[in-house]
């Protein structure tokens, strides 16, 4: 027996999953979080991980704990995303919650077309910010919410690509740091 199999437990899978990313309902580990999800939050406490698993929503992921003054142990990098990304994700966050909020959706997923997304840019940027610029650049901005797990591309025809907004960034983008962004921006603006 080689030292792999003497050590490996029956949610090890799982756990090297979680550390690698987001994990699907869809996954072939997703029944092993579920199943044992004590035992994989016990496991990764002890590198100041936190399993936030989202059974309804059909994802999980691990998020690092913080101390009082909002420091980690480090084990996760945190990546600077820049300004303009930041505003399409807080657009795609508020879309996201405005269709939440909607009592007579019938859908449980919220989609969205990139030409749906520039739309909503127009209306949360405010006047002042150079928008000619922005426009320019945003189809490598909403790439790069793709490349953040923010936007899943669900289909492609001619110059229009639908997406599906992962619920995910309900849980990175609370409520609260999207008024606080909103704030800034109206600062900004107003500076500008």
């Amino acid at each position: 027996m080689s030292n792999l199999e003497q050590n490996i437990n029956p949610y090890s899978k799982a756990i090297v999953k979680l550390l690698k990313g987001v994990v699907e309902r869809n996954s072939n580990v997703w029944e092993d979080i579920v199943f044992y999800q004590n035992e994989i939050q016990e496991y990764i406490s002890q590198v100041g991980l936190e399993l936030i698993l989202k059974k309804d929503d059909g994802f999980a992921f691990v998020k690092q704990f913080e101390d009082g003054e909002g420091k980690t142990l480090g084990l996760v990098t945190r990546r600077q995303i820049g300004f303009e990304t930041s505003i399409v994700l807080m657009v795609l966050r508020q879309s996201l919650e405005e269709f939440d909020s909607n009592p007579t959706q019938l859908a449980t997923e919220k989609f969205i077309t990139d030409s749906e997304i520039k739309d909503e840019l127009e209306l949360f940027l405010q006047q002042g910010y150079n928008k000619l610029k922005f426009q320019k650049d945003l189809d490598s901005y909403i790439k790069k919410a793709v490349e953040l797990g923010y936007l899943k591309e669900i289909s492609k025809k001619e110059n229009e690509t639908k997406y599906q907004i992962h619920r995910i960034i309900k849980e990175k983008i609370t409520l609260d740091i999207l008024q606080d962004f909103k704030t800034k921006l109206q600062e900004y603006v107003e500076s500008v």
